[in-house]
């Protein structure tokens, strides 16, 4: 009896939490300027909203995380219809990052080197709260970080794939585990 109360109780919790997962699924952010702009591949829009940030001044510099090694700033800049002159100024490919948490051992490594104080973190809504979380544990304690979520269609199953992840991780960091 005790033991389906407590599984009462742990499902619930997760049910709810899931819930709040879902409320607060992160936004666009308008109108805040940070030293920096941080996008992780692997999500539709991702990497035109933080071209388009960098376009209206932003930030100064942008780094596309987990970049394939065999994708260079030219195709890029075609792809997403830019001026290879941004690229060349202004956007740093980073080819380290494999998943979440390389995303965010290389974004931290890159904003040390540049000195940056802010970052703007640009991803898909459902991935943001993982990949904030994963930032903020690797980034020196005094470097903002600002969540701008992408919107995105995401199946159920994927959400909840990635809400388990969310858990993992967390758990992970808190434990000292893989962090």
């Amino acid at each position: 009896m005790i033991v389906r109360r407590i599984l009462a109780v742990l499902l619930l919790a997760y049910l709810f939490g899931f819930v709040a997962y879902m409320l607060m699924l992160a936004r666009p952010v308008e109108g805040v300027t940070t030293d920096a702009i941080v996008v992780p591949t692997g999500g539709s829009g991702r990497i035109d909203r933080g071209i388009q940030l960098l376009q209206n001044h932003q930030a100064k510099r942008l780094l596309i995380s987990g970049v394939a090694p065999g994708v260079s700033s030219g195709q890029l800049a075609q792809q997403y219809r830019v001026s290879p002159a941004l690229f060349a100024c202004c956007i740093d490919l980073g080819r380290e990052a494999v998943d979440t948490t390389s995303n965010a051992r290389e974004t931290a490594h890159w904003v040390e080197q540049h000195g940056y104080r802010s970052v703007r973190l640009v991803t898909s809504d459902w991935h943001m709260a993982r990949a904030r979380m994963e930032l903020h544990a690797a980034l020196d304690t005094d470097v903002a970080l600002v969540a701008d979520g992408v919107p995105a269609e995401a199946p159920l199953g994927l959400l909840v794939i990635e809400y388990n992840k969310l858990l993992l991780r967390r758990v992970a960091l808190w434990t000292g585990i893989g962090a």
